[in-house]
């Protein structure tokens, strides 16, 4: 039984099949994203969804959806399945689907009567080009393959609607066409692996509906263009391939292109198996330089989650040279930032204030999966000049004070992970000496001191800096119910137990001594833990908002206010894994556990971006979220570490 398997039962029942989406992608951040049943539910959705650099910094719809029709006797039976209004579906495809399979590319199997077949999808690694597999598996009688291209040409955040600018124009080419809707977009080519008659039938779809944007509270209706549709023979055991790309391929390479590229997917029949072929999502590669992308399907490469999101994706499952080669893109926008120069590079976000401390930890990953010794010769001058930069007060918003304690002003912007905002202010007004910030800032001078050893005078400025920041922090933060509170500004402290804490308790130098870390550990786990992650806030705090639902106000508001979050729960375990050691690590391992159920529902493969904070933890957000699926791949790396000791 495959690991990634859903019958005809569930196929069938749209409730349940139209939750589950799928996502497949290539290193140049083009995608294709759908639910299981092939009907797209949000505008982001489509077979071929791809970066128009010339025209934006977004991802463009080109290819929507592909209609397929089997033809027997004179008879049609449309395999394809659009949302319209009124709560109807039409045509409705999804009945004839037998099973469907994505252990290692997505497949889906029809029946129509005597006719047997089977489809499959893989995303070229390296182009922009989508491959679609059919082969009849079994039919008594002559067999004829009707297929509609749905075109969209427009960006991810908005919707094309009929129109008469759309460009009609077609050029034939080696079995198939090119076509494109509007001056700027690459011609859009449409091939097969053999011969096919296209037969020019221009027509508006009007009113297609997205049921996820209408959840969220947006517009949800479109009108999507087909050109006309493509027809073909297909004989029992064939196998006929169609490519969806921005350029010509070579027709008579499109099986053996398909096979190559189905045999180089790592089978996703465990859950370690589906989260690493997750991670590998995340890397995009585009002018020469490596980028790790926050999320699919909306984010772009945000420098605090690509700094956290690296260890895990890359050293937790033995790939040190992508790491290296992603922080080497990433030590340009450092530098460039500190030397408050432009940048050509697409990593946003840089000015947020912990930034650069995650860095340092990013680095601090790599000294402990590697080396110290190779993370100081790759990464020794990067600390050194970052850290001087740091003491030294260069940065417009993270000030060293006088008690070694780093003070941000996040009154105005929201400055932290925890970055919702409403009405232009931060919803969680973060703001004076922060948490987390400073607990970072504790451990990156500790290991910069460690790794940078040997240069004396630097050293001692470091631990100059240190010996105060330690202190500072505990009469700081610390409360006499034993656990940290979330900022401190003046006369201002925010008394919330929120999940920021624990960071304090998770890195490998703190201020905190045993005794207190351990309070830290403890109250997260009373008030914070859930199966799904660690709320941001706790339940008995003022503004508990756990369901991330309804139009976008309502979901800014509950974004950080108790939704659980599983990047959270990494650093939650490791601290629990100091402090309790080995006996911990059943305790670990059921709290891991509880994600695999994620493998089959909500992205199939991947673990979405936040949960509700209450039962029953339904999944919510990005469809796939780099930090949770990075934190949940380091953490199994620790318990295989722990387990090996």
């Amino acid at each position: 039984m495959s690991y990634l398997r859903f019958d005809k039962t569930l196929m069938t029942n749209l409730e349940e099949s139209l939750t589950r989406e799928i996502l497949r992608t290539n290193r140049s951040g083009a995608y294709h994203c759908s639910t299981i049943v092939d009907c797209n539910t949000r505008k982001y959705h489509g077979l071929l969804v791809i970066p128009v650099p010339e025209l934006d910094d977004e991802n463009h719809v080109l290819l929507s959806s592909l209609d397929e029709t089997v033809i027997q006797h004179g008879a049609e039976f449309n395999l394809g399945i659009h949302k319209y209004g009124g709560g109807t579906f039409s045509p409705r495809g999804h009945k004839y689907i037998r099973d469907f399979d994505c252990e290692k590319v997505p497949t889906t199997i029809y029946r129509v009567g005597g006719v047997v077949l089977k489809k499959e999808k893989v995303f070229v690694h390296h182009e922009n080009r989508i491959l679609i597999r059919y082969t009849l598996v079994d039919a008594h009688s002559e067999t004829t393959l009707r297929l509609r291209p749905y075109l969209a040409f427009r960006s991810v955040r908005e919707y094309t609607h009929e129109n008469s600018q759309a460009s009609r124009h077609y050029d034939e080419v080696e079995n198939g066409i090119k076509t494109c809707m509007y001056p700027g977009y690459p011609e859009l080519y449409m091939q097969f692996s053999k011969p096919v008659a296209f037969n020019f039938d221009p027509d508006w779809y009007r009113g297609i509906e997205y049921p996820k944007e209408q959840e969220r509270g947006y517009d949800f209706n479109e009108d999507l263009y087909v050109p006309g549709y493509f027809e073909f023979n297909i004989k029992k055991g064939e196998c006929v391939t169609f490519a969806g790309g921005i350029s010509s391929i070579d027709t008579a390479s499109l099986n053996e292109l398909f096979a190559y590229e189905a045999g180089r997917r790592t089978p996703r029949e465990n859950f370690k198996n589906c989260l690493i072929n997750s991670a590998h999502q995340f890397l995009n590669k585009q002018d020469g330089e490596s980028y790790l992308l926050a999320g699919y399907p909306w984010f772009k490469c945000r420098a605090r989650d690509e700094f956290i999101s690296l260890p895990g994706l890359t050293l937790s499952i033995g790939e040190t040279e992508k790491f290296e080669m992603i922080m080497a893109t990433a030590i340009k926008a450092v530098y460039s930032f500190i030397k408050g120069e432009e940048s050509h590079l697409r990593i946003y976000e840089m000015e947020h204030p912990d930034v650069l401390l995650w860095m340092f930890w990013s680095v601090q990953q790599y000294a402990k999966f590697v080396s110290k010794e190779a993370a100081k010769e790759k990464y020794g001058e990067l600390v050194k000049d970052v850290m001087s930069y740091l003491i030294e007060n260069k940065h417009p918003n993270l000030q060293v004070h006088d008690n070694g304690l780093v003070y941000a002003n996040g009154r105005d912007k929201a400055i932290t992970w925890m970055n919702s905002t409403a009405n232009g202010r931060p919803v969680v007004p973060r703001t004076g000496y922060i948490v987390e910030f400073n607990a970072l800032w504790y451990n990156a001078l500790r290991f910069a001191a460690d790794l940078l050893a040997g240069d004396e005078e630097f050293v001692t400025r470091l631990q100059n800096c240190y010996e105060k920041t330690a202190p500072s922090f505990v009469s700081t933060f610390l409360n006499e119910y034993g656990y940290l509170l979330d900022y401190v500004d003046g006369n201002m402290m925010d008394w919330s137990v929120r999940p920021n804490m624990i960071f304090a308790a998770a890195l490998d130098y703190s201020p905190l001594d045993a005794k207190q870390k351990k309070g830290v550990v403890d109250i997260v786990t009373k008030e914070l833990l859930t199966p799904k992650g660690i709320r941001s806030l706790s339940p008995k705090s003022g503004g508990y908002n756990p369901n991330y639902v309804g139009p976008q106000i309502q979901r800014d508001y509950a974004y950080h206010q108790g939704t659980a979050w599983p990047w959270l729960e990494g650093f939650y375990l490791e601290a629990y894994l100091r402090i309790y050691k080995r006996s911990a690590i059943s305790f670990v391992e059921r709290q891991m556990i509880s994600y695999e159920d994620q493998m089959t529902c909500h992205c199939i493969g991947s673990i979405p971006e936040l949960f509700d904070g209450n039962p029953p933890f339904q999944g919510r957000g990005a469809v796939s979220f780099a930090m949770n699926v990075a934190e949940i791949l380091r953490t199994l790396n620790l318990l295989d570490r722990y387990n090996n000791q």
